[in-house]
């Protein structure tokens, strides 16, 4: 692997830090990639398809609240959400800020003149989204999150740094999330892997369900989903770098959020 192509967040499982440079690496070099791949929720050919593709389900069209990641092959699904009527709610990308999220109403955005194609995109949602603390979200119904490998068993893996695990441990304490959410992802075929490469631990967050340009993968999912965040897994850089982590504890533990 050259120098260029070490992840950001190698270390923390040289299992999956293998997997996903097999993954980044395979896009690369069919060209099914678009864009800087390495340490990123990959971009991909297709990405608007497969968007298009969930917009069929009829779990979607009954949803009014999306989550989702603020990455670009999901720019799609922000952006049909808002189109549809929907609240999108998206994360301050890394977590970098002393607010956590940010929430996308059409109607405010359509008052306001901005397009919802903007609007859609990570620097679109920090101009243009409304700041939030984890205790504002609604119930979320539908829970898109970005992967760079997913397999048929419900297994995913991010680029690394462990986000997703967290946002959903902090919904999950605060009855955000439950029974009635849709957890999926939408990825390239490429990205697909065989369940002995993803297996699923007890704090993983399985999908319900893989969306490529291709076809639906509905999973096999066979274990519950966690609730609550595990905070003696949480690293200490991850203690450093996310400004309200350590507020977001002392509320959670003290019973104050």
């Amino acid at each position: 692997m050259s120098v260029e192509h070490v992840a950001r967040w190698a270390g923390r499982d040289p299992r999956k830090d293998a997997l996903r440079g097999r993954i980044w690496t395979r896009l690369e070099s069919t060209g099914a990639g678009i864009g800087p791949l390495w340490s990123r929720i990959p971009d991909f050919v297709g990405a608007e398809v497969a968007a298009e593709r969930l917009a069929e389900l009829s779990a979607w069209r009954a949803a009014r609240t999306v989550k989702c990641n603020p990455d670009p092959p999901q720019r799609w699904i922000r952006q049909r959400a808002l189109q549809e009527g929907k609240h999108v709610f998206t994360p301050v990308p890394e977590l970098v800020r002393d607010f956590p999220y940010l929430r996308l109403d059409p109607d405010r955005l359509a008052r306001a003149g901005v397009p919802f194609a903007e609007a859609a995109t990570a620097e679109g949602a920090m101009a243009h989204g409304e700041r939030i603390g984890f205790e504002d979200a609604p119930f979320l119904e539908i829970y898109v999150v970005g992967s760079v490998a997913a397999a048929a068993n419900g297994g995913r893996t991010g680029k690394g740094a462990g986000f997703a695990d967290l946002e959903w441990g902090f919904f999950s304490a605060l009855g955000r999330v439950g029974r009635g959410t849709l957890v999926l992802t939408t990825v390239h075929e490429a990205q697909l892997v065989d369940d002995e490469e993803l297996p699923l631990e007890p704090h993983d967050l399985p999908l319900d369900l893989i969306v490529t340009p291709r076809r639906l993968v509905w999973t096999r999912r066979d274990r519950p989903r966690p609730i609550g965040v595990d905070w003696e897994r949480i690293c200490p850089d991850q203690f450093r770098d996310i400004p309200f982590l350590a507020a977001l504890r002392a509320r959670l533990e003290g019973g104050g959020a």
